[in-house]
């Protein structure tokens, strides 16, 4: 679906179904310089099972019009303005890492427009090491394999793709090398510069499922722990093996967990 938002197009995967405004509605958001394909498995199951979906690529991501958005919380604002678009009132938003933090914030500045959210790949705060963000700025091939070798666990460099005859870490990496110039350094500045997160986490009003890598290096567990804990009402579930990946790793472990709150 194309959708016009300040005179810029935005594309939003819907899983090829017409939004019926009587059906409950989940909004996924990807990560770092990412697009709506990494939802493709979610997506396809929702549709099939009476959920409108709404699959977004941010501004400079996938075939959305830039440029990329500045913070995380102008992020949170343009969700909304998407589902008031779609003619959406509420939904549950499910968000991968820089995603993660959208949902957060959306629930806390939209908690009329968010019934429930589901955190995947998370921690608050979610710093960047200056070296990634100066590689990010300067360049971005460098900055891609960094990405890279921290996203995914060490069992996961070697294969073990659930999908027979694909590459899962060389899939990662050509979705990152697809990204528009400066969407990667802006994504993860965004990221750097979230700072209230944990204060905004303690207004939560809607149930939280964090879904989280054992072997994360990027959020780890023991920082997510942290979230977790300030969030009223949440539930984490820590996937064994797993890295920062996850919906590439564990497809359908992330699918179970999914299904259950929203």
């Amino acid at each position: 679906m194309k959708l016009n938002i300040d005179n810029r197009t935005v594309h939003v995967a819907t899983g090829n179904q017409q939004l019926d405004p009587a059906l409950e509605t989940v909004v996924f958001i990807h990560g770092v310089g990412q697009d709506h394909t990494i939802w493709v498995l979610p997506t396809r199951y929702f549709v099939r099972h009476g959920r409108n979906v709404l699959a977004v690529s941010t501004p400079g991501h996938g075939r959305s019009a830039g440029p990329p958005l500045a913070s995380i919380e102008d992020i949170a604002d343009w969700i909304t303005r998407v589902m008031d678009a779609a003619g959406i009132v509420k939904a549950a938003v499910v968000g991968h890492s820089m995603g993660s933090l959208v949902a957060l914030e959306t629930a806390v500045r939209h908690p009329d427009r968010v019934r429930a959210i589901a955190l995947v790949g998370t921690a608050v705060p979610m710093p960047v090491t200056e070296e990634l963000l100066d590689r990010a700025q300067h360049d971005e091939d460098t900055a891609i394999e960094m990405l890279t070798l921290w996203g995914y666990s060490r069992s996961a460099q070697i294969g073990g793709n659930a999908t027979p005859g694909m590459w899962m870490v060389g899939g990662g990496r050509r979705l990152l090398q697809r990204s528009p110039p400066g969407s990667i350094y802006a994504d993860l500045k965004a990221c750097n510069d979230y700072v209230n997160g944990l204060e905004h986490a303690g207004q939560l009003q809607c149930p939280a499922l964090l879904i989280l890598g054992e072997r994360d290096l990027m959020t780890p567990t023991r920082v997510a722990a942290a979230l977790a804990e300030a969030i009223p009402d949440s539930e984490s579930v820590i996937l064994p093996r797993a890295g920062h990946a996850l919906l590439a790793e564990r497809p359908d472990p992330v699918l179970d967990q999914l299904i259950r709150i929203v």
